[in-house]
């Protein structure tokens, strides 16, 4: 199993940050008790390092507790019902008696100390036009430009017999969310979504992100998304930060177009013109997209890293597989972390 690898200028590893930071917690200019580590008051130790990860993860969720520490959590689950479900009965296992939920989703329904975040965005910071926009997700902590940290833009792939639009981004951007960043999705209609004609609109969206007053951006995306992100290296000043996750704009598996995928690029390398931003180049085992896995790790290696200022590859990590790898918690609890303090320590992680 090929090694994760990383390079950046700085030459030098830097202490992975919690996936807080030193973020104080604010949303909306309110305190954010969904947001807080520690958890409710109460809580065992082993409950608070639960509730920890708990908050890093996905809606649908919910976390319960009952008598003598009990507790019990669930996430990611289609529907609201179906998590509060889940998360009492594993509370109830353990505590052999009747449970009760203190959160849900991004609630506070403790009665002690209820809370609920305002997640709903202005709908002036809507961004669009035809078969595109770039809109705040609601399942995500909302501060606006003035308050948040910055902006994570999140694209999703392109499928060829369903409608992704309005997917929730990928599990490790709720890190990015609990330091501070407003969260949006970039979103195309699959009729008019084609590789270039994408890269148009997201850099458009960017700039009048960046014209909003976000100080800090970072455009991720997954497949298509990861690809359209790598685009967005072109200019300097555009985007802080890029990750792209299983990059792709082709057929699967003995598709002819993968035979030109690295020849393409190379071509986004050769255009790539942001000597201060930072690129997360992420690639799996297996991934029926991906042709010349090795050719690709090269690519970055070579004709990336010498035109950014930081590079981190992380290249086929042991245990994930296949195309969606980067989806769920398993890769969030490992790389979620890693790929924040990318992002946002003064001098970047050299590998995960």
């Amino acid at each position: 199993m090929p090694a994760r690898k990383a390079w950046h200028k700085a030459g030098a590893v830097f202490g992975l940050v919690a996936a807080f930071g030193a973020w104080s917690g604010q949303a909306g200019g309110q305190p954010s008790p969904i947001a807080d580590p520690a958890g409710p008051p109460g809580l065992t130790a082993e409950a608070r390092a639960l509730w920890a990860r708990f908050i890093t993860f996905n809606v649908h969720r919910a976390f319960a507790v009952g008598p003598a520490g009990a507790f019990g959590a669930a996430w990611n689950h289609r529907s609201l019902d179906e998590a509060k479900e889940t998360a009492l009965r594993n509370c109830a296992r353990r505590a052999g008696a009747e449970c009760r939920l203190v959160a849900v989703d991004l609630a506070i329904v403790d009665p002690a100390r209820p809370w609920t975040p305002p997640t709903e965005a202005p709908g002036s910071v809507n961004i669009g036009g035809t078969g595109w926009e770039i809109v705040p997700d609601k399942r995500y902590l909302w501060r606006g430009p003035a308050q948040a940290r910055g902006v994570l833009v999140f694209g999703h792939g392109r499928s060829a017999d369903a409608d992704p639009r309005g997917t929730q981004p990928q599990t490790w951007v709720r890190r990015f969310n609990l330091a501070g960043y407003d969260v949006f999705r970039f979103d195309r209609h699959p009729n008019s979504d084609e590789t270039e004609r994408a890269a148009g609109w997201l850099r458009e969206g960017l700039r009048r992100l960046r014209a909003q007053g976000y100080r800090h951006v970072v455009v991720a995306g997954q497949s298509r998304g990861g690809w359209n992100a790598l685009q967005m290296l072109d200019q300097p000043g555009l985007v802080d930060v890029a990750i792209a996750i299983a990059p792709a704009a082709h057929g699967q598996g003995g598709s002819t177009h993968l035979l030109a995928q690295n020849d393409q690029l190379r071509t986004i390398a050769a255009r790539t013109n942001a000597p201060a931003a930072r690129l997360a180049f992420v690639q799996f085992t297996n991934d029926p997209f991906v042709l010349d896995p090795d050719g690709r790790a090269r690519i970055v290696r070579e004709r990336f890293a010498p035109r950014l200022g930081a590079v981190l590859l992380i290249d086929r990590p042991e245990g994930l597989v296949g195309h969606g790898a980067g989806e769920g918690w398993r890769f969030a609890d490992r790389f979620g972390a890693c790929l924040l303090a990318f992002a946002t320590e003064p001098v970047p992680p050299e590998r995960c």
